[in-house]
């Protein structure tokens, strides 16, 4: 019957999308907390720093916005699989229905099997955050006497990423009808 869905794989008849484009346009709303989460760690990054309380704050600060960071591209990604595998089937109006959450992990997977730490310069708020967070340390870093800086000055002013494991499985998928 024209207009009905149905969530068994192989089974012939037109589907609906209304369901999964309304639940994407959650995960898109999601993507606003997720940014003010960063907004929030870099916040309270910088307070760390500009009050020069231990290393060990700002580096679990560092590694918040860094999970932020993975979270984003992780959405991002699901997001991309979900519009992918829909484009496709509308595209290609299969005669029997394929197996949506399948075919959506897979893409998944495949845009997860391309990370690497170099997405992190690509995402905006991370890159602001760590400008920011070098420009106010070296306008709070000061010279000894002798023109050296002290230990503790040195271990902030450095950079580096902590590495973190690649995502490996999808968001859960529902299988359920409403």
């Amino acid at each position: 019957m024209p207009g009905r869905s149905s969530s068994n794989s192989g089974s012939t008849g037109f589907i609906s999308f209304s369901g999964v484009e309304s639940a994407l346009s959650s995960l898109k709303n999601f993507q606003s907390c997720i940014s003010s989460g960063m907004d929030t760690a870099s916040s309270v990054a910088l307070d760390l720093v500009e009050t020069q309380t231990e290393v060990s704050s700002e580096y679990s600060m560092d590694r918040a916005m860094v999970e932020f960071a993975m979270m984003d591209r992780e959405l991002n990604h699901y997001i991309k699989a979900v519009q992918s595998t829909i484009n496709h089937v509308k595209e290609e109006r299969p005669e029997n229905i394929p197996d949506l959450k399948l075919l959506v992990e897979k893409q998944f997977l495949t845009l997860q099997n391309k990370n690497s730490d170099a997405d992190f310069q690509n995402n905006e708020k991370f890159v602001q955050f760590k400008q920011q967070l070098k420009e106010l340390k070296k306008q709070l870093v000061k010279p000894k006497e002798n023109g050296r800086y002290n230990e503790l000055d040195q271990i902030k002013n450095k950079n580096e990423l902590p590495d973190f494991p690649k995502a490996t499985t999808p968001f859960y998928i529902p299988t359920n009808s409403v």
